[in-house]
């Protein structure tokens, strides 16, 4: 979806149920290492170049808010997955609320403008369903580095002013695991004066990647990947040489994987690192699914018939929240009953009503779904209400009996990057209907 196309809010998909899945799908780049990715451009005034970027809605709103500041952000015609963006030109370090209330990562603005600039004015998020994520960790963490951070009708004014030494180096332990707030804090202590410790950092995958773009742009940084950080700041960053390309979307692979699980059939996923995916991949091989993986492929099949699999979510290495929808999906025609427990958003159990309106059979008593699996799912019109629970109505959708018509799928666009025509290209009975 590019560029906030007003028109495809109104999208739908139509889904013919009970097709296998077979053949090969090419694994997109990661969104959630993309936007901050793309974000890190603000900390040189070099024109940085990017490889492997999705096209997706939430990239769109990213380039559109660094044009809003002044920077050049343009992705090639002939290769539609680079991007190149020069935030030297940037004159206002701000990010106004009709950008960022469409996209929470906006947040990740605040860092970098920060450690650059000396200044940024940001917007308090908005843009997603799925509960609280308080900012608030992102900003301690910047009054830790000596930064002066108001919040006033609505947004954060954060100074840092370079006359006066600007951003400064500090211990940070955050009071939770946050991974956009770990990345924007590493951003803003690549440019902060002497060493910055990041403890209770958050370990995605997604934040190595970010911190190896960094550390090709001048940065010094040890421990990424653990949950202690260690950053000693420099004076000034430069483009990476030869460009950043972004890491597979360790979550999109998941998501086919639990498609072709629950479908049946033989895929392989080209660019997809199965070493990103253990606990996921470990919870499928329990539900009887075959997967045989590479340094940068994923093999898997399946002859649909499942065993019911409980997992509780959690911060990586342990089984991601962003799963939990599709995983759901899945126990919802498999052999048995199934816990799924739900410990990182509050309310992100709003897949479940549209599940049942398919024909699932699922109890919810707090943080936990009971989920016993039935026969046979049948199609039926569902909402989507979230960027993962519009994933599993996909799936629902694979192996519902009938016509399934999943509604609201631009949060599908929000983090998938042309699922319909990945899943068309595998067999599938899938159209997107005005």
């Amino acid at each position: 979806m590019q560029g906030g196309d007003e028109h495809r809010t109104m999208d739908k998909l139509i889904i013919r149920g009970g097709r296998r899945l077979h053949g090969e799908v090419a694994i997109s780049g990661a969104k959630n290492a993309a936007l901050p990715e793309l974000c890190a451009a603000l900390l040189t005034a070099e024109p940085v170049r990017f490889s492997n970027v999705p096209r997706l809605q939430d990239v769109s709103t990213t380039l559109k808010l660094l044009r809003n500041m002044g920077a050049v952000a343009e992705r090639s015609e002939s290769r539609p997955d680079e991007v190149t963006i020069d935030a030297g030109p940037v004159s206002s370090p701000e990010a106004p609320y009709d950008l960022v209330k469409t996209m929470r990562a906006s947040i990740l603005v605040l860092g970098p403008l920060l450690a650059r600039f000396g200044e940024a004015t940001v917007s308090l998020p908005g843009g997603c369903a799925i509960g609280s994520r308080p900012v608030d960790q992102h900003i301690k963490g910047l009054q830790a580095m000596g930064a002066q951070i108001s919040v006033e009708h609505g947004y954060i004014i954060a100074k840092a002013p370079k006359a006066s030494g600007g951003l400064r180096g500090a211990r940070i332990t955050t009071d939770m695991v946050t991974v956009t707030g770990t990345e924007n804090l590493l951003m803003a202590a690549t440019l902060a004066d002497g060493e910055t410790v990041l403890e209770n950092a958050a370990q995605e995958p997604e934040i190595p990647d970010l911190a190896e773009m960094l550390i090709s742009m001048g940065a010094k940084i040890e421990g990424h990947g653990s949950s202690k950080i260690r950053i000693q700041g420099v004076a000034q960053l430069h483009a990476p040489r030869g460009g950043h390309r972004v890491v597979p979307d360790r979550i999109e692979a998941g998501t086919f994987l639990c498609a072709v699980a629950a479908a049946g059939g033989e895929v392989l996923l080209k660019h997809a690192r199965a070493d990103h995916l253990d606990a996921v991949i470990d919870k499928l091989r329990e539900a009887g699914v075959r997967i045989e993986a590479g340094s940068d492929w994923i093999r898997v099949a399946s002859d649909g018939k499942l065993k019911a699999v409980g997992f509780r979510t959690s911060e990586y290495p342990a089984f991601p929240t962003d799963m939990q929808a599709q995983f759901m999906a899945l126990d919802c025609i498999a052999e048995g009953t199934a816990r799924v427990t739900e410990t990182i958003f509050e309310n992100r159990f709003m897949h479940v009503d549209e599940l049942v309106r398919l024909g699932a059979k699922i109890e919810v008593d707090g943080h936990t779904a009971i989920v016993t699996g039935v026969p046979q799912l049948s199609g039926a019109t569902v909402m989507a209400t979230d960027l993962r629970a519009s994933a599993s109505l996909v799936i629902a959708g694979l192996v519902a009996s009938g016509e399934t018509l999943v509604d609201r799928i631009y949060h599908l666009d929000r983090g998938y990057d042309q699922m319909e025509t990945k899943l068309r290209a595998l067999g599938a009975d899938i159209e997107r209907v005005k």
